[in-house]
Protein backbone atom coordinates (compact mmCIF):
# COMPACT_ATOMS: atom_id res chain seq x y z
CA UNK A 1 0.00 0.00 0.00
CA UNK A 2 1.34 3.31 -0.93
CA UNK A 3 0.07 6.77 0.72
CA UNK A 4 0.03 10.25 -0.78
CA UNK A 5 -0.34 13.07 1.43
CA UNK A 6 0.81 17.04 1.16
CA UNK A 7 1.14 20.03 3.91
CA UNK A 8 -1.53 21.52 2.02
CA UNK A 9 -4.31 18.10 2.92
CA UNK A 10 -2.84 18.92 6.72
CA UNK A 11 -4.27 22.86 6.71
CA UNK A 12 -7.55 22.18 4.82
CA UNK A 13 -11.07 22.58 6.13
CA UNK A 14 -11.49 18.67 5.17
CA UNK A 15 -8.40 17.12 5.61
CA UNK A 16 -8.02 14.49 2.72
CA UNK A 17 -5.37 11.73 1.69
CA UNK A 18 -5.02 9.46 -1.00
CA UNK A 19 -3.86 5.63 -0.92
CA UNK A 20 -3.13 3.05 -3.49
CA UNK A 21 -3.42 -0.62 -3.64
CA UNK A 22 -3.89 -3.72 -5.74
CA UNK A 23 -7.26 -4.78 -4.73
CA UNK A 24 -9.98 -4.62 -7.33
CA UNK A 25 -12.87 -2.03 -6.36
CA UNK A 26 -14.77 -4.51 -5.76
CA UNK A 27 -12.70 -7.16 -3.69
CA UNK A 28 -11.61 -3.40 -1.56
CA UNK A 29 -15.23 -2.69 -0.85
CA UNK A 30 -16.19 -6.52 0.10
CA UNK A 31 -13.09 -6.41 2.04
CA UNK A 32 -13.71 -2.98 3.61
CA UNK A 33 -17.78 -4.63 4.60
CA UNK A 34 -15.82 -7.02 6.48
CA UNK A 35 -13.67 -5.14 8.59
CA UNK A 36 -16.67 -3.07 9.59
CA UNK A 37 -18.64 -5.66 10.46
CA UNK A 38 -15.46 -7.15 12.28
CA UNK A 39 -15.18 -3.83 14.04
CA UNK A 40 -18.99 -2.69 14.45
CA UNK A 41 -18.64 -1.79 17.71
CA UNK A 42 -16.18 0.96 17.11
CA UNK A 43 -17.59 1.97 13.39
CA UNK A 44 -20.20 2.34 11.61
CA UNK A 45 -20.74 3.51 8.00
CA UNK A 46 -22.24 2.72 4.67
CA UNK A 47 -20.34 0.98 1.71
CA UNK A 48 -20.70 0.33 -1.88
CA UNK A 49 -18.16 -0.22 -4.89
CA UNK A 50 -17.47 3.19 -5.41
CA UNK A 51 -17.80 5.15 -2.17
CA UNK A 52 -17.93 4.75 1.67
CA UNK A 53 -18.82 7.23 4.26
CA UNK A 54 -17.46 5.63 8.10
CA UNK A 55 -18.16 6.98 11.01
CA UNK A 56 -16.81 6.54 14.68
CA UNK A 57 -19.54 4.83 17.22
CA UNK A 58 -19.71 7.48 20.05
CA UNK A 59 -22.41 8.17 22.78
CA UNK A 60 -22.82 11.83 21.41
CA UNK A 61 -23.36 13.02 18.13
CA UNK A 62 -22.18 16.92 17.74
CA UNK A 63 -21.67 19.21 14.75
CA UNK A 64 -17.86 18.10 14.98
CA UNK A 65 -18.42 14.68 15.14
CA UNK A 66 -16.49 13.83 11.90
CA UNK A 67 -16.98 11.41 9.08
CA UNK A 68 -14.60 9.65 6.65
CA UNK A 69 -15.69 9.38 3.01
CA UNK A 70 -13.47 6.99 0.96
CA UNK A 71 -14.22 7.28 -2.98
CA UNK A 72 -12.53 3.92 -4.76
CA UNK A 73 -11.20 4.84 -7.97
CA UNK A 74 -9.40 2.77 -10.81
CA UNK A 75 -6.28 5.08 -11.38
CA UNK A 76 -2.83 3.82 -13.62
CA UNK A 77 -4.48 0.25 -13.30
CA UNK A 78 -4.29 0.40 -9.61
CA UNK A 79 -7.52 1.18 -6.95
CA UNK A 80 -7.12 4.78 -5.39
CA UNK A 81 -8.65 5.77 -2.52
CA UNK A 82 -9.05 8.94 -1.90
CA UNK A 83 -10.11 9.91 1.73
CA UNK A 84 -11.75 12.74 2.87
CA UNK A 85 -12.62 14.02 6.53
CA UNK A 86 -15.11 16.13 7.23
CA UNK A 87 -18.44 16.76 9.29
CA UNK A 88 -21.96 15.33 8.24
CA UNK A 89 -22.78 17.16 4.65
CA UNK A 90 -25.81 19.41 6.73
CA UNK A 91 -22.93 21.25 8.68
CA UNK A 92 -20.47 21.12 5.57
CA UNK A 93 -23.38 22.75 3.78
CA UNK A 94 -24.01 25.24 6.51
CA UNK A 95 -20.55 26.16 6.66
CA UNK A 96 -20.27 26.82 3.13
CA UNK A 97 -23.28 28.69 3.39
CA UNK A 98 -21.86 31.02 5.86
CA UNK A 99 -18.44 31.15 4.07
CA UNK A 100 -20.12 32.19 0.91
CA UNK A 101 -22.65 35.01 2.74
CA UNK A 102 -19.82 36.67 4.80
CA UNK A 103 -17.74 36.94 1.60
CA UNK A 104 -20.99 38.49 -0.64
CA UNK A 105 -21.26 40.50 2.12
CA UNK A 106 -17.66 41.77 2.73
CA UNK A 107 -17.31 42.18 -1.47
CA UNK A 108 -20.81 44.03 -1.33
CA UNK A 109 -19.55 46.84 1.57
CA UNK A 110 -16.47 46.94 0.42
CA UNK A 111 -17.03 47.85 -3.15
CA UNK A 112 -19.66 50.58 -1.91
CA UNK A 113 -16.75 51.98 0.36
CA UNK A 114 -14.57 52.08 -2.98
CA UNK A 115 -17.18 53.37 -5.54
CA UNK A 116 -18.06 56.20 -3.01
CA UNK A 117 -14.25 56.92 -2.48
CA UNK A 118 -13.73 57.04 -6.66
CA UNK A 119 -16.79 59.58 -7.17
CA UNK A 120 -15.99 61.04 -3.93
CA UNK A 121 -19.37 61.07 -2.31
CA UNK A 122 -19.96 60.45 1.74
CA UNK A 123 -23.23 58.25 1.60
CA UNK A 124 -22.00 55.15 2.84
CA UNK A 125 -19.73 55.60 5.67
CA UNK A 126 -20.26 52.45 7.11
CA UNK A 127 -19.33 50.82 4.54
CA UNK A 128 -15.29 49.82 5.00
CA UNK A 129 -16.10 49.44 8.70
CA UNK A 130 -18.68 46.53 7.64
CA UNK A 131 -16.55 44.91 5.22
CA UNK A 132 -14.22 44.60 8.45
CA UNK A 133 -16.56 42.92 10.51
CA UNK A 134 -17.47 40.37 7.30
CA UNK A 135 -13.86 39.67 7.58
CA UNK A 136 -14.14 39.03 11.44
CA UNK A 137 -17.23 36.74 10.55
CA UNK A 138 -15.23 34.84 8.08
CA UNK A 139 -11.87 34.39 10.37
CA UNK A 140 -14.60 33.54 13.15
CA UNK A 141 -16.37 30.41 10.98
CA UNK A 142 -13.11 29.40 10.09
CA UNK A 143 -12.11 29.86 13.94
CA UNK A 144 -15.31 27.63 14.33
CA UNK A 145 -14.21 24.53 12.08
CA UNK A 146 -10.92 24.49 13.40
CA UNK A 147 -12.10 24.54 17.11
CA UNK A 148 -14.56 21.25 15.73
CA UNK A 149 -11.37 19.88 14.08
CA UNK A 150 -9.39 20.07 17.26
CA UNK A 151 -12.51 18.00 19.10
CA UNK A 152 -12.38 15.52 16.85
CA UNK A 153 -9.05 14.95 16.46
CA UNK A 154 -9.41 11.62 18.14
CA UNK A 155 -12.08 10.46 15.89
CA UNK A 156 -10.32 11.81 13.11
CA UNK A 157 -6.83 9.40 13.90
CA UNK A 158 -9.14 6.50 14.50
CA UNK A 159 -11.21 7.28 11.25
CA UNK A 160 -7.29 7.16 9.37
CA UNK A 161 -6.52 3.88 11.28
CA UNK A 162 -9.70 2.14 10.24
CA UNK A 163 -8.42 3.29 6.34
CA UNK A 164 -5.29 2.03 6.91
CA UNK A 165 -5.86 -1.52 8.60
CA UNK A 166 -8.80 -1.86 6.41
CA UNK A 167 -6.75 -1.76 3.22
CA UNK A 168 -3.26 -3.26 4.73
CA UNK A 169 -4.95 -6.27 6.66
CA UNK A 170 -6.72 -7.63 3.04
CA UNK A 171 -3.35 -6.87 0.72
CA UNK A 172 -1.54 -9.15 3.68
CA UNK A 173 -4.15 -11.72 2.75
CA UNK A 174 -4.19 -11.57 -0.50
CA UNK A 175 -0.33 -11.56 -0.98
CA UNK A 176 0.02 -14.76 1.09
Amino acid sequence: MQTEETTLDKIRTRPRFKMFTHLTKEEYAENLKKYLAEHKDEFSGNINKEVATICVETEYDNYWKPRLSLRIEIEDEQTAIRGVFGPSSAVWTFFMFLYFSFSIFWMVFFTMYYVEKQIKTFEYPWALPASFVMLFFILLTYAAARFGQSKGKEEMQKLRRFAEESTLQFEKIQNS
